[in-house]
């Protein structure tokens, strides 16, 4: 299938009603038709992987078709440039998450990645590196704890940044962490009451909202399972 026809696709799926509520969910509405998630996977199997199509996809600025392109792409065609050129283009968080969890995460340097992005001055980009964190702790079901003990330290030294999409991203890789395994558990809740101490109201947010999770009578239950 040629881009121009699945850019077609989207335009005839377009929803005035489907952008207005993303706009309420913090969605940037720019070049967006307001194409549902489901939709967008139902094309991507139709399409099958294609690696020149995605980064035809990504070149339109069209927000629907950079989901589809972290979804068509093949990952182990995928460069660390390729990587940190699309993470400059992030300008939404559903298209950061979509890729992330969808492409960026299966990749060679997806590590690298959530490591370097993590400090970074741009709010997406720096999200992006703790979606990695998150996706990586779901995805690769082979990766040794150590892997995700790394990622603590970094969580904690970032657990000041105040702005929304970032401090939530924080949060979720804690949580993320914690959720793994019991040995993980117990290291991210260790992070969790240290980034508590810290004199930041939003460390102390991303710390709590963690702790209530993963210290909860159920999470435990389950990691014990």
């Amino acid at each position: 299938m040629h881009c121009k026809d699945i850019l077609q696709q989207l335009e005839s799926l377009s929803s005035p009603k489907a952008r207005a509520g993303m706009a309420r969910f913090g969605i940037n509405p720019n070049n967006t038709y307001g194409v549902s998630i489901p939709a967008l996977r139902k094309i991507a199997r139709e399409t099958g992987k294609d690696h020149a199509l995605a980064l035809a996809l990504w070149q339109s600025g069209i927000h629907e078709a950079r989901i589809l392109a972290g979804m068509v792409d093949e990952p182990e065609k995928v460069t660390g440039e390729q990587m940190d050129a699309w993470a400059v283009d992030f300008d939404s968080w559903d298209v950061c998450d979509q890729v992330c969890s969808n492409l960026f995460d299966k990749t060679g340097f997806a590590y690298q990645k959530a490591h370097e992005w993590s400090s970074h001055k741009e709010e997406f980009i720096k999200r992006a590196g703790f979606v990695l964190m998150a996706a990586l702790v779901v995805h690769d079901k082979r990766a040794s704890d150590e892997k995700f003990l790394e990622f603590l330290p970094v969580i904690k030294r970032e657990s000041a940044d105040d702005r929304n999409f970032v401090k939530k991203a924080i949060n979720w890789a804690l949580r993320q962490i914690g959720k793994r395994n019991l040995n993980l558990n117990r290291a991210a809740s260790e992070t969790a009451k240290g980034i508590q101490g810290l004199e930041s109201k939003t460390a102390r947010w991303i710390a709590s909202d963690a702790l209530r999770e993963l210290t909860s009578e159920k999470m435990q239950k389950r990691l014990r399972r």
